[in-house]
């Protein structure tokens, strides 16, 4: 199927490894002119592999994307390299684990700024190009926590339902310009952050890793965690031209954890 996005330009943020990573990569194979960020330099690397593994024009940058003004200058030299932005992915890293007696005011600030405030921010400066044009895709990975809450993750719980709040409001506004606004929800999916939160369970309660991910596989009608690449596979159609009469959505990409009806 040809998706439709060949030739168009997409910015995927925290993207130097895990999903943020998989998802470049996949829009670079489908013949997108992509651009990255994230905090660490190695985001230089990713794009290197990115544009070897797909043979196209990948950018980098450092950029904090809870800081508005790293978020608009990073943009702005994305314009600037490739022109008009018409896809836009948010994404940053999750909050730390924890339960809430243990959770700071410190630890809330931290939280809104990690996950809403960086979609704010990329909202604000992709959305009004992709009005004005009349066509866009802007996209926020959060996570099946806004479906159904996942125990110690008080933050993300939080926060993230934040978000899909955000969307579903940018979708109905930005709607009627062609511009769609959608929610991505990953379940447990095999990436370093959910090898790190594996290990702290594990450490917490004094079982095995291995013991804590039966635990969460057990719940999954899949019966196994999820890879990058079938996540990657779900957030590319959902900001490809197929899919342009999908607006508003939270899609849950994990094997039927979640158990509600929506």
């Amino acid at each position: 199927m040809d998706l439709g996005i060949h030739g168009r330009v997409a910015l995927v943020a925290a993207a130097s490894h895990g999903l943020g990573k998989a998802v470049a990569l996949k829009l670079a194979l489908e013949g997108a002119r992509v651009a990255i960020c994230a905090r660490s330099e190695a985001v230089e690397d990713a794009a290197r592999e990115i544009a070897g593994a797909a043979g196209g024009e990948v950018m980098a940058a450092r950029a904090d994307v809870t800081d508005a003004g790293q978020v608009a200058r990073f943009v702005g030299a994305v314009r600037e390299r490739f022109g008009a932005i018409d896809i836009c992915v948010a994404n940053a890293g999750g909050p730390p684990s924890k339960k809430f007696a243990e959770t700071t005011v410190e630890d809330w600030r931290a939280g809104v700024d990690l996950n809403l405030m960086s979609t704010i921010h990329l909202a604000r400066e992709t959305l009004p190009g992709m009005r004005e044009r009349g066509w866009g895709r802007f996209l926020a990975i959060t996570s099946v926590a806004v479906k159904q809450p996942i125990e110690g993750l008080i933050l993300s719980n939080s926060v993230r339902a934040a978000v899909v709040g955000l969307v579903k409001t940018l979708a109905n506004e930005y709607g009627p310009y062609g511009v769609l606004v959608n929610n991505i929800c990953p379940g447990y999916t095999a990436t370093a952050r959910l090898k790190s939160l594996r290990a702290r369970l594990a450490a917490a309660e004094g079982v095995s890793e291995e013991e804590i991910e039966r635990r969460w596989t057990a719940q999954i009608p899949r019966g196994r965690l999820g890879r990058v690449e079938e996540f990657a596979d779900a957030a590319v159609f959902l900001v490809s031209e197929r899919a342009g009469y999908i607006n508003g959505v939270s899609l849950a990409v994990d094997g039927g954890l979640s158990k509600g009806l929506l």
